[in-house]
């Protein structure tokens, strides 16, 4: 507004133009939001060309790990052993990793959050999106009636998710690697309860143990295995030593 009161006393010809386009002057915050089905799956080629483009943009995906618009079908963020449409007899493969890819183009800040788990975890993440100065995504746990839960206890059931090592909860920021920091901050505990706490809470794992169990069972203990694969894989991550990641030694 400033800005804009001293161009309004200016009676030139490049003020009056400067006047026209001073709002586009402002800084913006510029954010897109979208499911799993979108990030994951259908639209991941389009996601991927705006995290590669290096512009300041953050995006946040709710991710129910279902097509929860569409009916219910299985995408790739769907988990090892969930039932869902074109998956009935259970998931047989983990969740794609979205937040690990996108780490791998090093200059994007990477988020993984669950607001039932830790809202000042969640604070910090958005915080933090909305100060790098480049691209930014946040992946945000978000339960869903298409998991079979009381909706009512739904932050309970993410408390549990991360809990079981299902979902981790880290932050990863670029800026950190520039001051010789590890930029892969870890914000969640080793698993402290089985995978099946967790997932018998929810129908969509509870329908494969009725029907098949053995089949259950079986998916169970490998996804049981792959949660603590994956924490173990972001805690050796999380540790490494990066004060001369960039080549700095005069060794």
């Amino acid at each position: 507004e400033k800005l804009r009161g001293k161009l309004k006393g200016m009676d030139t010809p490049e003020a009056s133009r400067l006047l026209d386009i001073s709002d586009y002057l402002v800084k913006k915050s510029v954010w897109a939001f979208g499911g799993d089905g979108w990030a994951y799956d259908i639209g991941y080629g389009g996601l991927d060309h705006v995290m590669a483009s290096g512009r300041n943009v953050n995006v946040l995906v709710l991710d129910t790990e279902v097509y929860s618009n569409t009916g219910g079908q299985m995408s790739k963020a769907s988990p090892m052993g969930a039932v869902a449409k074109f998956a009935a007899a259970g998931r047989p493969l983990p969740k794609k990793d979205l937040g690990m890819m996108f780490i791998s183009y090093g200059n994007v800040y990477v988020a993984q959050i669950a607001l039932g788990a830790s809202h000042n975890q969640a604070v910090k993440a958005f915080m933090e999106a909305e100060a790098y100065d480049g691209p930014s995504i946040i992946i945000a746990y978000s339960h869903c009636i298409a998991h079979g839960v009381d909706m009512s206890h739904g932050l309970d059931e993410q408390k549990k998710a991360v809990n079981s090592g299902h979902w981790i909860l880290y932050r990863y920021n670029p800026e950190l690697a520039k001051e010789g920091k590890n930029p892969l901050q870890l914000d969640s505990k080793a698993p402290s309860i089985s995978y099946a706490d967790y997932a018998y809470g929810e129908v969509r794992f509870r329908t494969l143990k009725a029907s098949m169990p053995e089949r259950a069972e079986k998916l169970i203990k490998q996804a049981q295995a792959d949660a603590y694969r994956h924490y173990n894989y972001y805690k050796m991550l999380s540790e490494m030593d990066f004060s001369d990641i960039y080549g700095r030694s005069t060794k």
